[in-house]
């Protein structure tokens, strides 16, 4: 398996959906013939691989699965005030407070762009206190109800400090990886 580390540009660098077209050019880039495309992230690196996942990469389902760790889903999110609030990470982003039937609000929301059946791992710290648990949750229940493969762990733990290591976690991630490899293997 091959890994490659995405740049791309950053909120105070550009708007949405800058960030989403830069990653898409980096894993058209690092795309290989015959081989599973996986992508993963952490946190916006969370947010940004499940809209390439969910989006795909250059048109839906050309991404094999997504490991999305303590992703950011929905600025909206009636429980996650701090999602609206002036200068929280999606007023960065979308370089304007996020608001309902706002385009780019919309086009930024992960749980609007699943569908395309593209297995997901999610994983989540309960004691995350800067993305809300529930927001993997309420994606986990979005995606299992577009017909989605979806693998959920939520695990002790805050914002960042997701142990990958731990035997619970890496098995998670290992088991998940295996199944996704093997359905590659049988297309």
């Amino acid at each position: 398996m091959r890994v490659v580390h995405a740049r791309y540009r950053l909120s105070g660098e550009a708007t949405w959906p800058a960030q989403l077209d830069d990653v898409r050019a980096e894993a058209r880039a690092a795309r290989l013939p015959g081989r599973p495309l996986v992508v993963a992230g952490d946190s916006a690196g969370a947010h940004l691989a499940l809209h390439v996942g969910l989006r795909g990469v250059d048109a839906p389902g050309d991404v094999d699965a997504v490991l999305a760790f303590e992703t950011p889903v929905d600025p909206l999110a009636p429980d996650w005030p701090r999602g609206r609030a002036e200068g929280n990470p999606w007023h960065q982003l979308l370089g304007h407070l996020p608001a309902p039937g706002d385009p780019a609000t919309v086009d930024c929301t992960v749980t609007t762009h699943v569908g395309a059946g593209t297995p997901v791992l999610l994983a989540h710290g309960l004691d995350d206190a800067a993305v809300p648990v529930t927001q993997t949750l309420g994606l986990a229940a979005a995606l299992v109800a577009a017909g989605h493969r979806v693998h959920v762990t939520v695990a002790d733990g805050e914002h960042g400090r997701l142990d990958l290591r731990r035997p619970d976690l890496a098995a998670a991630v290992r088991r998940f990886l295996t199944q996704v490899t093997a359905a590659v293997a049988v297309r």
